[in-house]
């Protein structure tokens, strides 16, 4: 009997070749009746004590200026926005030494970071890795990975695993340029959404 030939391929045989693009101009524009508004740009704060800190010189479009200074929690926010702006960023080897050494002293910053508006924890490493053995320590890596979905469901802060310490550089970039914007249309009377029937 003939095998019948399909026309679309099933997504198991998709090569998958990660390639991503250079970052956007600026991240969203918002508009009311097709008209753009000139919201100002966002000062992004960098905590003094950041190791190895994301370099948002490739956004400067983005923010009218980024400086360096010691926050009282997390490792970026926006300026004016550091009592509803959070934004917590680590390494693999770091969440890994968090989540066990220094568990008490992590989630204790957790359970500040819960009660911001806008939090976020950013991982500058792929979720595979976060599931894969760590050749330097003998943590099982379910115990890292339930305990990320613990921090979700339980405190509700959302997390980011990116491939790259670029990646999250423009994500966490992003995020405080819509925090920012989003912030500036409710206070200026302009709604919640970035463009009519929109977000």
């Amino acid at each position: 009997m003939k095998r019948r030939r399909t026309l679309i391929t099933s997504p198991l045989e998709w090569q998958l070749s990660a390639a991503p693009v250079p970052p956007p101009i600026v991240p969203v524009l918002a508009e009311r009746g097709g008209t753009q508004l000139n919201a100002p740009r966002a000062v992004a704060l960098i905590d003094s004590r950041e190791q190895i800190p994301f370099d948002f010189a490739r956004f400067k479009g983005w923010f009218a200026g980024v400086e360096r200074k010691a926050l009282q929690l997390g490792d970026y926010a926006v300026a004016g926005l550091e009592d509803v702006c959070v934004v917590e960023r680590k390494d693999l080897a770091d969440l890994v030494h968090s989540l066990t050494t220094e568990r008490t002293v992590f989630v204790n910053r957790l359970r500040r970071m819960a009660e911001f508006p806008h939090r976020l924890l950013v991982i500058t490493s792929p979720l595979s890795q976060v599931k894969s053995r760590y050749p330097y320590s003998g943590v099982h890596p379910n115990q890292i990975t339930q305990s990320l979905i613990a921090i979700l469901a339980g405190l509700r802060i959302p997390f980011l695993c990116t491939e790259t310490h670029e990646l999250g550089e423009e994500l966490v970039a992003s995020y405080l340029y819509q925090v920012h914007l989003y912030h500036w249309l409710e206070t200026n009377d302009h709604g919640r959404f970035l463009a009519d029937n929109d977000l």
